[in-house]
């Protein structure tokens, strides 16, 4: 009886273990807080649905609240900071700074992946 327990527990961990990779687009977090933010990060996040080569990719648009004043939203790109734009109390067309955040982040993302395939742009500097 032992040595079929045993067989078995051999059989199954020996079988070969098809499993396929999990893989994950491009990131696209939201921190928004005001209805503001979140129509700009729905827009926005529209957009990104539609952007090829995404891959690797983290953006996370950031909403900063200032008294009296408005609002601070800032999209960062890998944790480095992108675009800034503020809005004020009032609500406005957030259309034209999407579009402008979204034009800003593709030109960034092809000088980060132009710089990665640029051997003069190494990492070691030789």
């Amino acid at each position: 009886m032992l040595r079929h327990y045993l067989f078995l527990i051999l059989t199954v961990l020996s079988a070969p273990i098809h499993s396929e990779e999990l893989e994950i687009g491009g990131l696209l977090l939201d921190n928004t807080i005001s209805r503001q933010g979140r129509e700009f990060f729905r827009q926005f996040s529209q957009l990104w649905q539609d952007l090829p080569n995404s891959e690797g990719i983290n953006v996370q648009i950031k909403e900063q609240v200032i008294p009296r004043s408005g609002t601070k939203l800032t999209v960062n790109m890998n944790h480095r900071q992108v675009y800034v734009t503020y809005m004020g109390r009032r609500h406005q067309p957030i259309k034209d700074s999407v579009e402008t955040a979204m034009f800003i982040l593709i030109e960034v993302m092809a000088q980060s992946q132009f710089s990665e395939d640029n051997p003069d742009m190494a990492q070691d500097g030789w």
